[in-house]
């Protein structure tokens, strides 16, 4: 089976920490030139300095905001005069929680631009490049939710839909250049993101966190969360040659949780 990324060039979106870190974690472990992409700087810096890397391995970042789309055009635009991307990782920070019902229209149109046309712009730039080289992976790394809502998280419930059939009509689209599209959709996985919705969820039902946890854990026919890096696992497989005829499909990595298929 062939997993190696050697001499392909990967652009990892939320990489300062999260499922976003591991993934550019396990794609420089499999010989990608990784390229970190998020707000902080300092963890950017930091972070590409301790990946993993070989002699012919370099890493970089880019400090960008995706609530600022030119800005981030701008600065990926900069990147691909210096070398091609052959491997792009969408991922972002969801919304916050809540009912569907509570969320005012701003919240909608943020996260729309945040992930929808993002992920636009990314892909817009980089499948020139792709399509040259005849190789090309867009990973989107969104939700569970695309298969079945999950209750508190109105707003992401929407644009994670709207991100999967993005996806779904790009794939059909640049598959006859070597270009794939696909989602990972993580289950519950020990991150920031999931402790913030852990702490909503005490709060707003009265309960403590050590039980809300228990009950979601609980939901999980493997009885715990996920880690960062079992997500980040799948991610890497999709982007190798190995994967080169899996395109435009959800892969669930969630413990069996989601009830159906």
């Amino acid at each position: 089976m062939n997993l190696d990324l050697s001499g392909k060039n990967a652009l990892v979106g939320g990489s300062s920490r999260g499922i976003g870190k591991a993934a550019a974690i396990a794609l420089a472990e499999l010989g990608a030139n990784v390229t970190l992409l998020a707000r902080n700087a300092e963890a950017l810096g930091e972070i590409s300095l301790a990946l993993p890397n070989t002699l012919e391995q370099k890493h970089d970042f880019i400090a960008a905001d995706f609530s600022d789309p030119e800005d981030l055009k701008k600065k990926v635009k900069a990147l691909l005069l210096k070398k091609p991307i052959h491997i792009l990782i969408n991922n972002t920070g969801g919304p916050k929680g809540g009912p569907i019902t509570d969320a005012g229209t701003d919240e909608f149109t943020n996260a729309f631009r945040n992930h929808v046309v993002c992920n636009q712009i990314l892909a817009g730039l980089v499948l020139p490049g792709m399509e040259k080289a005849g190789y090309g992976r867009i990973i989107n790394v969104i939700s569970t939710s695309v298969k079945q809502p999950i209750p508190g998280l109105g707003v992401s419930n929407t644009i994670r839909g709207a991100v999967a059939s993005w996806a779904k009509t790009l794939a059909g689209e640049v598959g006859k250049h070597g270009v794939t599209v696909n989602n990972v959709l993580p289950g519950f996985t020990a991150t920031e993101r999931l402790a913030e919705i852990i702490t909503f969820r005490a709060n707003k039902q009265g309960k403590t966190e050590a039980e809300i946890k228990q009950g979601m854990e609980a939901s999980v026919p493997m009885g715990r969360f996920a880690d960062a890096s079992e997500i980040a696992n799948a991610i890497a497989f999709l982007s190798s040659p190995a994967a080169a005829y899996i395109n435009g499909i959800n892969v669930p990595v969630d413990g069996g949780r989601t009830k159906s298929l």
